[in-house]
């Protein structure tokens, strides 16, 4: 058994949230710039390239912050992971500032590196019913594949399968997946090819609200036996501050025994 770790303090997670949070939309969005610019006019291949690169950028974010505060940037993963008892509705609810503005800080950096405005507001209207739609499942989606892992012991593979969805949720939803209302903030900020109009956003925040809320009841439904300890090891296995989780359970959950 490994020794146990030294609990991570609350300031140093909200800034590994907010960190993580602003190279997802740097990633995000810079991705988008670069792909627009590379290939003009060739949208199929324009989102191939941005969703391969925040696919494996997602990879690489969650393999480096994921000790700190388990990896969430997404007030929606955080929630969740309150209402199944694995963090305190008080850090959920700190989390959720220090995402916002990681996603806006992300953006605006993602504009100024490659000359754009600091602030551009998108006018990319997105709101639709499919949109909405697409919004609920891929978000129910993205949560039963963090709780499964968690239940199942396997989240070494977690950073490589959250990744892998939002890559190919990019192409099975017509929102292409922002899954989180923290990006979807966050890309506000940028007319690009990634961004999404102000008027938009409140449409698709609700629907991943309510993809959330879906995916927390199929969680209960399909691993009853999800526990709390378990569900503070998500997304990747970390100590918090609160005493939510024992050195033997931060072993387990990482080495999947």
């Amino acid at each position: 058994m490994g020794a146990v770790t030294a609990p991570v303090p609350l300031p140093r997670r909200l800034a590994a949230e907010f960190l993580g949070s602003a190279f997802l939309a740097a990633i995000v969005i810079g991705s988008g710039i670069a792909a627009q610019r590379l290939t003009p006019g060739n949208t199929g291949l324009e989102l191939l390239e941005n969703s391969a690169a925040t696919a494996a950028g997602l990879f690489a974010i969650i393999l480096m912050f994921g000790p700190v505060s388990g990896a969430h940037f997404n007030p929606v993963v955080s929630f969740a992971d309150a209402a199944l008892g694995g963090l305190s509705w008080r850090d959920a609810a700190a989390y959720l500032p220090g995402q916002v503005a990681g996603c806006v800080t992300g953006a605006v950096a993602a504009n100024l590196m490659f000359a754009e405005a600091a602030v551009s507001i998108s006018v990319k209207h997105r709101a639709s019913g499919a949109h909405a739609l697409s919004e609920v499942i891929a978000t129910a989606g993205l949560i039963l594949v963090i709780f499964a892992l968690a239940r199942s012991g396997r989240l070494a593979s977690a950073p490589a399968a959250v990744g892998a969805y939002i890559g190919a949720a990019y192409w099975f939803t017509s929102s292409t997946s922002f899954a989180n209302p923290a990006i979807t903030i966050g890309r506000m900020f940028s007319n690009t090819f990634a961004g999404i109009a102000p008027s938009s956003a409140p449409v698709f925040i609700a629907a991943q609200i309510g993809g959330g809320i879906a995916g927390v009841i199929l969680i209960r439904v399909l691993y009853p036996a999800l526990t709390p300890a378990q569900a503070a090891a998500v997304i990747v296995p970390h100590e918090a501050d609160d005493g939510s989780r024992t050195g033997r359970d931060h072993q387990v959950a990482s080495d999947g025994r």
